[in-house]
């Protein structure tokens, strides 16, 4: 129990990072080389990895509930068709609402761990 403990603190960073590339990686098949300024996303996460700083942490979690709750304002216009002039945006009801929930519960766990504990 221990170690899932330790182990558990890194979990909302290691998400971040990885939506980062998983953005990355989709917005560069479409777009090349212009996608690589989306990498700069995941160093906060990555620099909090290797080496803490509360108050870097508290920025994080409180930028990223900021924009999770926008993600969820979008994300309930898209599903109730008030947003239906962007065509494109119809094609992820169901993944979007995972992503847009997991971005609000990993932002809460960064503020959580950042008021809880100091690393």
């Amino acid at each position: 129990m221990k170690v899932i403990n330790k182990y558990s603190v890194i979990v909302p960073y290691l998400y971040f990072m990885a939506a980062s590339a998983y953005w990355f990686t989709v917005i560069n098949r479409i777009e090349g080389i212009t996608a690589y300024p989306i990498l700069l996303l995941g160093l906060p996460f990555l620099w909090q990895l290797l080496k803490p700083n509360k108050q870097l942490n508290f920025t994080l979690g409180i930028t990223f509930v900021c924009l999770s709750s926008y993600l969820i304002f979008g994300y309930l216009l898209n599903v109730s068709n008030l947003a239906s002039f962007l065509p494109q945006t119809n094609a992820l009801p169901f993944r979007g609402g995972i992503f847009v929930i997991c971005n609000l519960l990993m932002a809460l766990w960064i503020i959580r761990n950042s008021l809880k504990r100091a690393f």
